[in-house]
């Protein structure tokens, strides 16, 4: 069966992972409302084609932190990918760099941050969460810095974890083949096997749940390179998050894992974009699947987007080619939505190129 859109990885991933696995990528907390809310409230966005553009060029090359990247479309942090594929994080790195944009590396990946540099040249960010040891901390920092890893991705949603109930049901644990890679040598890279969830054990006895304010501010302490802030969904965290010196955010609601009932991303996004008043870029992940949503996103002000689940199951499916499909799809989608709504470049696609049905009425003008 050719595959046509990214959604169809999905079903794929679920017929060829055990199902501890699969649930546990495709699963969020608790009644899962937000998991579903992610995807719906993209259906409640409508476009306002404008026509008769010459949209015979088509530019979606943009920068990130300074980095030019081919596309606005990047890979989130997701957990543990050799679960999905053997050659794991090694494959999304070689799809992502292929592709011409940014990988993030988790904290809590399956291959440490030496051997996905070892792949070959790529922009790569890093996510961290902050564990209890701040030293475990600083040094991750450091292994990241110097493995050519160019931001740090703070997670600032997960003090404890959500709960999430297939992984409970399953008993979810890492496969004892497999260790966190970035921990190994520090007695920190395998997982007990509990009467719950073995991973939500492990951040209870590991992550710090007295994260702050001014850790943000202490990490730039400890390096010089630009802190995105993952997790917020407010105009007051936003204002925080930039006093507190964050380069960027990434409005995110964990893929609907943490807080369950919290908004869709893309409903949170507008709120966010205005608290910020441009002084730092904003981005989304969260429910995106296809091309139209990247561009709902960047309508709304975000400065690019992120995918996370699309990369697990089609990596799960077909490995890197997988992954790199799933990239170009997107990227054909998004070019195809950018001149089907007469828009040539990143900066002529504004909030006028969409409508909701939040918003207020329009005026229609007299002719």
């Amino acid at each position: 069966m050719e595959i046509t859109n990214v959604m169809e990885y999905e079903e794929i991933a679920r017929q060829k992972l055990p199902k501890m696995v699969f649930d546990y990528y495709a699963s969020g907390a608790e009644d899962q409302w937000t998991l579903q809310e992610n995807r719906n409230a993209f259906s409640r966005i409508l476009f306002r084609p404008r026509i008769l553009i010459d949209v015979s060029k088509i530019d979606m090359a943009t920068t990130v932190l300074g980095f030019k990247i081919s596309m606005p479309i990047m890979i989130a942090p997701t957990a543990m990918q050799k679960m999905a594929h053997p050659e794991g994080e090694y494959a999304t790195a070689r799809a992502a760099s292929a592709a011409g944009t940014i990988m993030t590396l988790s904290s809590l990946a399956t291959s440490s941050v030496e051997e996905v540099a070892s792949t070959g040249p790529g922009i790569r960010f890093f996510q961290l969460y902050v564990y209890k040891d701040r030293n475990i901390v600083a040094q991750l920092v450091r292994r990241a810095e110097r493995a050519g890893f160019t931001a740090i991705v703070l997670t600032v949603d997960t003090p404890r974890l959500g709960r999430r109930e297939a992984d409970i049901k399953n008993r979810f644990t890492l496969p004892p083949f497999l260790t966190l890679k970035n921990f190994e040598g520090l007695d920190l890279g395998k997982m007990d096997k509990t009467n719950d969830s073995g991973l939500a054990s492990y951040v209870a006895g590991q992550i710090d749940r007295s994260l702050s304010w001014k850790d943000v501010k202490w990490l730039q302490t400890i390096t010089k390179l630009p802190i995105l802030v993952k997790g917020v969904l407010t105009a007051e965290d936003t204002r925080l998050a930039i006093e507190c010196g964050a380069a960027g955010i990434i409005v995110s609601n964990h893929g609907a894992r943490q807080l369950d009932y919290v908004p869709a991303t893309i409903m949170a996004l507008e709120e966010v974009v205005r608290a910020a008043q441009g002084r730092v870029p904003v981005f989304l992940d969260g429910g995106v699947r296809r091309g139209t949503d990247v561009f709902k996103a960047l309508a709304f002000g975000a400065s690019g987007i992120f995918i996370g689940r699309p990369v697990l199951f089609s990596l799960a499916a077909e490995g890197e080619a997988g992954v790199r499909k799933v990239l170009q799809m997107l990227r054909d989608e998004f070019e195809l939505t950018m001149a089907l709504s007469g828009c040539r470049s990143l900066k002529e696609i504004a909030r006028d190129h969409i409508v909701t049905d939040w918003d207020a009425p329009r005026i229609t003008p007299r002719l």
